[in-house]
């Protein structure tokens, strides 16, 4: 048994209704400090993960300020206000919730924004269809997809019909230790204590008695549209604020995407955005905000308190 984590910054759960979704938002500190000198600072989760996610650089923030991380539609505690099944889940609905969801938060002025992985392209998108409402944006391993070809659509969209004509499902497991080693599998740089902390916030026991991860298996189902890398770069064009991108080192691309994707091709797609600030952090991988709280709390600070 690991000693428990401690941790510095306990956070609450709000629940805001937006778009047909029951929308679960962690926050930390008092709301009073989103009206002081730094906006509110919002958080995106990636795929397959949850808003506790950021629990360890909230910890490792110098200065008190308010933050807020929603889970995404299908993950966490987040739910639809009606039970029918969804087939499958769409990018533009992440920026319409984002949207919706900072118009009940924050309806007046701006807000630094953070996001991991697609949480960070979600990011990207939004920060150049809104770009008033962000003074600040860190992208955290968004790499975005490979370019797609439109020949490619007729079969994407067969696979996807085949796809709905098949229940999907994700492996539950036999107990809360059996969830965090699963977290450890993914990620080998987690520590024992973070992965025993995050086991509870990723998965939840059912009425079986066994632990279901919290995340909709409709999400293994294929995007049935193609990813169009031309106008992501033409919203990306439209980015206002300075934008702070941090990689891991030990991230492998090829890994996800063989050769048909690389770190070079990114980094010749973020050259459209207009001022950017880019960092390699050694010892990390794709979840550099597990594997090195302190030092990507301690860059995004260090960028979000810079005078202009």
């Amino acid at each position: 048994m690991n000693a428990p984590l401690a941790i510095s910054r306990p956070s609450h759960s709000t629940f805001v209704i937006v778009r047909g979704l029951r929308q679960h938002v962690l926050r930390w500190g008092d709301d009073a400090l989103a009206g002081g000198p730094r906006p509110p600072l919002v958080l995106l989760h990636g795929w397959m993960d949850v808003a506790a996610s950021f629990q360890f650089v909230v910890d490792a923030l110098a200065q008190e300020r308010c933050v807020l991380a929603p889970d995404w539609r299908g993950f966490g505690l987040t739910q639809r206000l009606d039970a029918t099944p969804v087939d499958s889940y769409s990018f533009v609905d992440y920026l319409g919730d984002l949207d919706a969801l900072l118009d009940a938060l924050v309806p007046e002025g701006v807000v630094d924004l953070v996001g991991h992985s697609m949480g960070g392209n979600v990011a990207m998108s939004y920060a150049g269809v809104r770009p008033a409402r962000i003074r600040r944006l860190v992208n955290l391993e968004g790499f975005g997809m490979p370019r797609t070809r439109p020949e490619q659509a007729p079969k994407r969209l067969a696979t996807w019909l085949d796809q709905l004509k098949l229940p999907q499902s994700l492996r539950p497991y036999e107990s809360l230790a059996a969830v965090a080693e699963r977290l450890r599998a993914n990620n080998p740089r987690l520590s024992p204590a973070r992965a025993d902390w995050l086991a509870p916030h990723w998965a939840a026991q059912h009425a079986d008695g066994l632990w279901h991860v919290r995340g909709d298996p409709a999400h293994k189902r294929v995007n049935p549209l193609l990813y169009r890398v031309d106008e992501h770069l033409e919203t990306w064009k439209q980015i206002a604020a300075p934008l702070l991108w941090l990689e891991g080192e030990a991230t492998d691309i090829g890994r996800w995407w063989g050769q048909r994707y690389t770190r070079e091709e990114f980094h010749e797609r973020l050259a459209v955005v207009p001022r950017v600030e880019r960092h390699r952090l050694p010892d990390c991988g794709h979840m550099l905000h597990h594997d090195q709280p302190a030092v990507v709390a301690g860059l995004i600070e260090d960028f979000l308190e810079r005078a202009e």
